[in-house]
């Protein structure tokens, strides 16, 4: 049996975090596409793990939600006439919940963009705080139950919507269909408790959703970079989280998002995500030798 090296797995792992697709990440590292999908799926499977067990009595005092969209195999529209669609196929939605202090992203769920998402997000968010803390969010309806179900009454929430349009006295032309909207203005809603008004913004979560974009190449639109699996989409999610709070320096802070929460004291290298890939791994079975008895 052949076992990947240490150092080939770490280049795999860092082709991926800096947005190459499957195919380009095995042709530069002359590996198979099946094995860089193996180290995906083993990658996401324990950075989820890890990830869920050390995100815990957190320092985080503003907190910012927002959702961002995808799709698998096809887009919601074309998955009737879609060939061999399995059940999963269509939209899909990341969303993810950003500390505006530490800028740590303490959880983060895919799914449908459904009050039942929201529901499961916001009561795995809750009792990772260690604070009362601000909350902001988009206009989203979901958002309301969902907050009211983990929170109560102990939480300052708001509601940020963003009121997109055309600029007075500018038409609108063919050219502007792939060229993002123009905010006209802003509408701050206090749902609950008594939130800073100064600190009502989803500035954060929503530069986290261009940093996603960026850095997976299956978030990557008008292209043919998308997932063709949910579960291998969800993989990708956590192994991204997982670079960006432990081993990539945000700029504002000189520091990894991770350490700033006081979850580590080291920057992390992506050598230490394979050390993790390899301790829960298998060990590969050596073959048996048979010795012929001498009669």
């Amino acid at each position: 049996m052949n076992v990947l090296p240490r150092d080939k797995k770490a280049l795999v792992l860092r082709c991926l975090f800096e947005g190459n697709s499957i195919r380009s990440t095995a042709r530069i590292a002359d590996v198979a596409r099946g094995t860089v999908t193996k180290l995906l799926i083993d990658g996401g499977e324990v950075a989820a793990e890890y990830q869920a067990r050390v995100m815990c009595d957190l320092p985080c005092r503003r907190l910012e939600v927002d959702e961002i969209w995808a799709f698998v195999y096809a887009k919601e529209k074309n998955v009737p006439r879609a060939k061999r669609a399995p059940p999963e196929a269509g939209d899909v939605w990341t969303w993810a919940a950003i500390c505006a202090e530490t800028k740590l992203v303490p959880v983060w769920r895919v799914g449908d963009r459904s009050g039942a998402t929201a529901k499961d997000l916001m009561d795995d968010l809750r009792p990772r705080l260690a604070n009362r803390v601000q909350l902001t969010t988009d206009g989203l309806k979901a958002y309301l139950e969902a907050v009211e179900g983990a929170f109560g009454s102990d939480v300052d929430y708001a509601q940020l919507v963003k009121l997109y349009g055309k600029p007075p006295g500018e038409d609108v032309g063919a050219d502007s269909r792939y060229s993002p909207p123009v905010c006209t203005g802003l509408r701050k809603t206090v749902i609950e408790g008594d939130p800073d008004p100064a600190h009502i913004s989803t500035s954060y979560v929503e530069r986290q959703n261009l940093t996603m974009r960026m850095s997976m190449r299956r978030f990557t639109r008008l292209t043919n970079a998308f997932s063709k699996k949910i579960k291998n989409h969800a993989h990708a999610v956590a192994l991204h989280f997982m670079y960006y709070n432990f081993c990539r320096i945000h700029q504002t802070l000189s520091v990894t998002p991770a350490m700033e929460a006081g979850l580590t004291d080291r920057l992390w290298e992506v050598r230490d995500i394979v050390d993790m890939v390899e301790d829960v791994a298998p060990r590969p079975k050596r073959p048996t030798t048979y010795k012929k008895r001498s009669p």
